[in-house]
């Protein structure tokens, strides 16, 4: 019977290891196809910086937005073929233009938002007749769009006391200093602590690392795992079959907030399965083995010193990370790929939609990806291959479930870094901490660049 057991396990974990293959591969290609948030992401500073420029002393404007900001918006938007741009995209770009053909070029389509017809009346009429300023213009309906009203403004003859509004000003340039601030000094900080760190493993006056508790599960344990319940179950057969349940939730709301819940409901089906197969591993093995901790060693206490442990390592992985990154795109340039949640966050302007994404990202996200990638897999890597191997290797898996080619070798990097710190910590809680800091500092990094 045992052996019976051991070849379906066996014949299992091989056709789960298949089809996992087949599944990344596809995902890994398809990912290409995805849309990039870079693109968004410098429009959104470009906007920012002109909005924030009369905010900001002359001695600084050129380090935070630069000599000309509009111009920089200017071209960014004059890159989108005309066909592919919206309405706001197209009238900001008219307002910026200085030839007048051209900006009678952008304004000769029909629009598809009525909201805009007033904006593009003012600005066609500007296009006839130099210094029609109107007051009334002030009145017009921009839907909140602090950039619109501002760009449109000056194109039709206004000066700086009828365009610049002092309260948006200094609110953009406080966000605009905060997204480039915080980054730089993380960077500084942890590039620091990681100079300080590499020079004390050099000279061998680290603290030696504790030994880790061995999980008796195997290696075809962790392809039924990570293959079986990750890959086949959680993010093919449960979607597959969960679609009209989920389907039937997200109809009743409209966007954004239709896909926050699709987000949070898709990610917690995906969950399902692997849950309950690693609690069905830990539950048939020997518990007169289990450590006083438990097997998965979260060690909650002291929370003080994990938290610590989550922020040191935290801003140490933070160059490598960028560094790698900034390699990637050197080289390759934007080639897409981005998660499709980054676009989600930097669009959204519900906030019940942002906090929903907040529980899936810096909440389910972090706990999850930890107990199955350095809870589970980790250690028993450890065991199986040694130390080195397992940091690598549990990195690699954990950088190709995220499907994403372009992002694949920066995630490696970070995936190396929650590796280490589980290691030299002994404990899983501090890799969860440090991973939600990581995403909820992308995260407060979109919402500042979101305009």
């Amino acid at each position: 019977m045992r052996q019976a057991n051991s070849f379906w396990k066996i014949a299992l974990a091989i056709v789960s290891i298949l089809i996992s293959l087949l599944v990344w591969k596809q995902g890994l290609e398809e990912s290409f196809d995805r849309p990039s948030v870079v693109p968004a992401l410098s429009i959104n500073q470009q906007e920012m910086s002109i909005l924030a420029k009369p905010a900001i002393p002359s001695s600084l404007r050129t380090t935070l937005v630069g000599s000309e900001p509009e111009n920089a918006l200017r071209e960014s938007l004059g890159a989108i073929p005309l066909d592919e741009m919206e309405d706001r995209q197209r009238l900001v770009l008219a307002a910026l233009e200085n030839s007048l053909e051209k900006k009678k070029i952008l304004l000769n389509f029909s629009l598809q938002d009525k909201n805009f017809e007033s904006v593009q009346k003012a600005l066609i009429e500007s296009s006839y007749v130099k210094d029609n300023f109107d007051q009334n213009y002030i009145g017009l309906s921009f839907n909140s769009d602090p950039l619109l009203k501002h760009v449109v403004c000056f194109a039709i003859g206004g000066d700086g006391d009828n365009c610049i509004d002092s309260e948006v000003a200094n609110n953009m340039a406080m966000r605009l200093v905060l997204s480039q601030l915080l980054p730089v000094i993380a960077l500084i900080v942890g590039s620091g602590f990681l100079i300080r760190h590499i020079w004390m493993f050099v000279r061998g006056s680290l603290s030696s690392w504790p030994v880790m508790t061995a999980i008796p599960l195997s290696i075809t344990d962790m392809i039924l795992l990570v293959g079986g319940g990750f890959v086949v179950l959680g993010e093919v057969i449960s979607p597959a079959l969960l679609l009209p349940f989920t389907s039937s939730i997200t109809s009743q709301f409209s966007s954004p907030l239709n896909e926050s819940v699709r987000v949070l409901v898709g990610y917690c089906s995906m969950t399902l399965p692997p849950l309950f197969i690693l609690r069905r591993q830990l539950n048939s093995l020997d518990q007169s083995l289990r450590p006083e901790d438990g097997w998965l060693n979260w060690r909650l206490k002291p929370l003080n010193s994990a938290a610590v442990k989550a922020v040191m390592a935290w801003l140490m992985v933070l160059p490598p990370v960028l560094i790698t990154g900034w390699f990637v795109s050197s080289f390759f340039g934007d080639q897409g790929g981005s998660n499709p949640l980054l676009e989600l966050v930097l669009d959204s302007r519900d906030p019940v939609a942002l906090g929903l994404l907040v529980i899936t990202t810096v909440v389910l996200a972090p706990l999850f990806e930890e107990l199955v990638f350095r809870g589970v897999l980790l250690p028993v890597l450890v065991k199986e291959i040694g130390k080195a191997w397992a940091v690598v290797a549990s990195a690699f898996v954990f950088a190709m479930a995220h499907l994403s080619v372009i992002e694949f070798p920066p995630l490696l990097v970070l995936g190396i870094g929650l590796a280490l710190l589980r290691i030299s910590s002994g404990r899983l809680l501090p890799c969860v901490l440090m991973h939600a800091l990581w995403n909820g500092m992308t995260f407060v990094n979109l919402l500042l660049l979101a305009g």
